[in-house]
């Protein structure tokens, strides 16, 4: 689990609920047809944006900003460099029988030992690359979509209480309760945007960067190992993919 995630979120949420709580009761900023008005509308119509099918998915590529299980690139090149130092001295079948615990290595080693070649096998890793881009983008253009749309739909939910706030203006005692109400909407909007929407889409562009650079590592790997590279210089060349000052820390060890 991304503990950054789930205590940033809460904590955000947390100190909110606190300053509202030290200044009366919470409970006057639960309003029920506001919360349909921006949660219901929001989603409403970001669903005629996209197909639904995208919709759906996009609560699927949310979960990887909360349950973020990226491998540590420095493993990745110890596992590398174990794979290829047994293919050089034994060939590419002696892999079959290799523990692999990413599953994109995996592929792409189980490829290597059914005998395809080399362009066929970077042809298919960089198809599952460029899928696995182009799912996560959409998700997040959804949520950057609910970011955008949820203030709007706050704005609209205030002028709905002001109308109806004016259409009772006979009754003095009213205006100040329909004020708040209608002021509410716009809460609830900016809180959506700000303190969850917006900030997942950032979180999910971190995400998708981590594991996309995973993803070219193991392809430089699975191309290196059809190639017969020696494995100490396809760690050499690896090692670009880690920080500078790990490389430092790697070479110090």
């Amino acid at each position: 689990m991304d503990l950054a995630s789930l205590i940033g979120f809460l904590l955000g949420i947390g100190i909110i609920v606190a300053a509202i709580a030290t200044g009366g009761d919470v409970m006057l900023f639960v309003n029920v047809p506001s919360l349909l008005i921006v949660i219901g509308g929001t989603f409403g119509v970001t669903l005629m944006r996209i197909p639904i099918s995208g919709f759906l998915r996009s609560f699927g590529i949310l979960g990887k900003a909360f349950m973020n299980k990226a491998d540590d690139p420095a493993t990745l090149i110890e596992d590398s460099v174990r794979l290829a130092d047994v293919a050089r001295k034994n060939g590419l079948l002696a892999l079959e029988g290799e523990e692999i615990n990413n599953e994109f290595m995996k592929k792409g080693i189980g490829l290597c030992v059914d005998g395809h070649e080399p362009a066929f096998v970077s042809k298919m890793l960089r198809q599952d690359i460029d899928q696995m881009v182009q799912r996560n983008e959409s998700g997040q253009d959804m949520w950057k979509g609910v970011g955008d749309l949820a203030p709007a739909m706050g704005m609209i939910g205030t002028l709905v209480g002001l109308v109806q706030m004016l259409a009772n203006m006979s009754d003095p005692a009213s205006i100040g309760p329909a004020m708040a109400v209608a002021l509410l909407t716009t809460l609830y909007g900016a809180m959506v945007a700000n303190c969850f929407a917006l900030p997942m889409v950032d979180k999910l562009a971190y995400v998708l960067m981590d594991e996309k650079t995973n993803k070219e590592l193991i392809l430089e790997t699975i191309s290196g190992i059809q190639e017969g590279v020696n494995p100490k210089v396809l760690e050499s060349l690896l090692e670009s993919y880690l920080a500078e000052k790990k490389r430092k820390d790697k070479g110090e060890g």
